[in-house]
């Protein structure tokens, strides 16, 4: 596996900067097409693609993170590297998420797997392939947890799924973020999650009043809206290492000893060890979602993901157990 060799050795700098630094963009050479699927009665997501020169090696579906969207970033790189590596790209977006919260009369959460299996399941039916996932942060617990669940079956849909900084156990996590070193990125997601509540016109701003952390927002809203009755339950209920046991496809999960929000206990689990199916790349820096390389891998997770789907897209055997390679 390419090594990673970080630029910053910093976890908090490793984050800032992957969320600030300039990423290719290929919208030119590989037009957008966006695309609403209905997947529920009155829900629809988004998707947007884009295809390849020439015939696709396979179709890769990236799911974003946290108040995240498919201008992310990280998805935009991923896009332009998995696009020139001859692979189609689409760009899921979680309900409610990059501009269609008048789309659909319910929120998203953490575990909510259904609409992305819609998805795959039109492209199905129309004879494409089966998909490579790509999930990062929330939506790495978004693509295991479906790869989780639906076991053996999950071969029709899906050849391998990569996550990238994913908070496998959201309990653990959310107590993360909520310490004292995280303050001033919980009070972003906190404003970015009020903002997207309040545009779907189901709630106002002094609904928010006295609510400081995602904790208390997802026991306020999120897990009730659900039915999942408070925010512990939600956790416990959704976390995709709670489905790790039933993942039967190809599984790369690219993590960061120093990850701000993600404690690494969590991924030195059973449930991550034990599945053959499932390679673990843990780096010593790069923070969440950073892994900002020095040269010639400067957006290093981008060549680690379409490296692994290269080899997996031929390979569908377990792959080498849990192997963690060490960053320089």
């Amino acid at each position: 596996m390419l090594p990673f060799d970080p630029l910053l050795r910093s976890p908090h700098l490793q984050t800032v900067a992957a969320h600030f630094w300039i990423r290719p963009d290929a919208v030119v050479e590989f037009p957008i097409e966006r695309r609403l699927y209905n997947t529920e009665p009155d829900v629809q997501v988004l998707v947007c693609s884009q295809r390849p020169h020439g015939k696709a090696r396979g179709e890769i579906f990236m799911v974003h993170g946290l108040e995240g969207s498919g201008e992310a970033g990280y998805i935009r790189s991923l896009s332009t590297v998995a696009l020139r590596a001859g692979f189609a790209a689409h760009r899921f977006h979680m309900r409610t998420c990059g501009s269609t919260e008048h789309l659909c009369q319910t929120l998203y959460h953490a575990g909510l797997t259904c609409d992305l299996l819609a998805v795959l399941r039109e492209f199905r039916r129309k004879g494409r392939t089966p998909a490579f996932l790509v999930g990062f942060s929330l939506g790495g617990n978004v693509v295991l947890k479906l790869a989780g669940e639906m076991g053996e079956s999950a071969r029709d849909y899906v050849r391998g799924v990569c996550t990238v900084s994913a908070p496998l156990d959201l309990a653990a996590c959310a107590r993360r973020i909520g310490e004292r070193d995280n303050r001033l990125y919980e009070a972003r997601f906190v404003r970015a999650m009020r903002k997207r509540m309040c545009a779907t016109g189901r709630y106002q701003m002094r609904d928010f009043a006295g609510l400081r952390s995602v904790l208390e927002l997802d026991d306020r809203f999120t897990a009730p809206s659900f039915g999942f009755g408070d925010a512990a339950n939600y956790y416990r209920t959704q976390s995709a290492i709670g489905y790790l046991p039933g993942l039967r496809v190809p599984a790369l999960l690219i993590q960061a000893k120093d990850d701000t929000f993600v404690p690494f206990e969590v991924y030195q689990s059973a449930e991550v060890r034990a599945n053959p199916w499932i390679q673990l790349m843990a780096t010593e820096y790069g923070g969440h979602l950073g892994f900002i390389g020095r040269r010639p891998n400067r957006l290093w997770s981008d060549e680690a993901i379409i490296e692994w789907i290269g080899r997996a897209a031929v390979n569908k055997s377990p792959v080498e157990s849990s192997k963690v390679l060490r960053s320089k």
